[in-house]
Parts: C-alpha cells; structure tokens; sequence
C-alpha cells in the first residue's frame, strides 16, 4: 500500500509538478513486484505469505517514503517551491499581458539576441558578487595577518617562559649540587653541640 504524501500547498504549476513527482514515487517504490520478491524467497514466500507480504510492504513504503524525504530535502535546499511559484506568477502575468496586447522593455522580441539579453542581465549580478567576494577575501586577509601577529606573540610569550623556567632549573640544580657537596655529617654534629651548649645555658625555671 502506497504511503501518502504530505499535500504542500503552492501555485498550479508547483501542484502538478508535486502531484506528478509522487505518483512517480510511488511507481519506483512498487517497480519490484511482489512476484519479484517472491522469486528470491520462493520457499519463505509459500510457507509464510501473510509475513513476506508484510515485509514486501514495508520494503516498498521504506523505499517510497525515503525517496520523498530526499527530494523534499533537496527542494528545500535550492528552494524549488519558491522558485516554481514564481516562474508560475511569471509565466501567468507575461500570457495575460500578451492577451492584453502590452508591450515594455522586458517583453521578448524576435530580434533581440538571447546572449546579449542574458549577458545584460547575468554581467551586473556577477560583477557584484565579484566585488563581495573581493571585501570577503580583504578581510580575511586582514583576520588572517591580525591572527598571525596574535600567534606570534604568543609564541614569543612561550619562548621568553620557556627560557626563564629552564634558568631558574638550573639555578635550582646548581643549588642542590652544592648542597649535597656540603659535609652533612659535620653539620649535623655542629647543630647537636650547638643545642646541647643552648639547653646547658639556659637555667632551670
């Protein structure tokens, strides 16, 4: 059984071209016939139809309701609708200005060349996506240089730290290798004279 779509609503020309685009669906959804499927599962198929219909159903509405949500994503990327809709207003104003007999500028003539109309067209639109990209590309430029300055600072910053960390280890090794050259053992000595001469000195309370 064919899944069913979610009507969107627009012009007739998007409407047809929707409606159109379903029944395609569901056609390519149903290419594989039941007769197909039970040609790869001949045995399965005979001892258990009602569960290989089943599956055979979920695979075709799987298949149809995949495809819909692909293409629905893909017009809603490039805004298909929207611009269906407006060849629809387009083409429905430029027939009943025909009927009406109004000519303008931007009615089709037999003698205008197709390029010159496109390039009149297309040339200013170009021109001013290539001067912003121009701005984009001068500010990056300009980010870029302001990043590198900060980058290199830092480094600078790490360098210098760097630097005053292994001076101070040093200055610490320095300190310990002098200090084990010390003669503890006297030291030791010196400091027990020196609390028993204190302790001898200092009268009872």
């Amino acid at each position: 059984m064919a899944t069913n779509p979610t009507v969107q609503t627009g012009s007739q020309r998007w409407t047809h071209f929707y409606s159109a685009l379903q029944l395609a669906i569901q056609r390519a959804g149903h290419k594989w016939t039941y007769e197909d499927f039970s040609e790869c599962f001949p045995l399965w198929c005979d001892e258990q139809p009602e569960g290989a219909e089943a599956v055979y159903g979920t695979v075709s509405r799987f298949v149809e309701s995949h495809i819909t949500t692909q293409c629905n994503e893909l017009f809603a990327t490039y805004d298909v609708k929207n611009n269906v809709d407006k060849l629809h207003e387009a083409v429905t104003e430029a027939r009943a200005r025909k009927r009406r007999g109004e000519t303008g500028k931007d009615v089709w003539r037999e003698d205008l060349d197709p390029r010159s109309a496109v390039r009149a067209r297309v040339v200013p639109v170009l021109e001013a996506e290539r001067d912003r990209l121009k701005d984009q590309l001068t500010r990056m430029r300009n980010q870029n240089a302001e990043l590198r300055k900060t980058v290199q600072a830092h480094a600078r910053e790490r360098k210098e730290m760097d630097e005053k960390t292994a001076e101070i280890l040093n200055f610490i090794d320095e300190v310990y290798a002098k200090w084990k050259d010390l003669p503890m053992s006297d030291m030791r000595n010196w400091a027990l004279i020196k609390a028993e001469a204190q302790n001898t000195m200092t009268p009872p309370s």
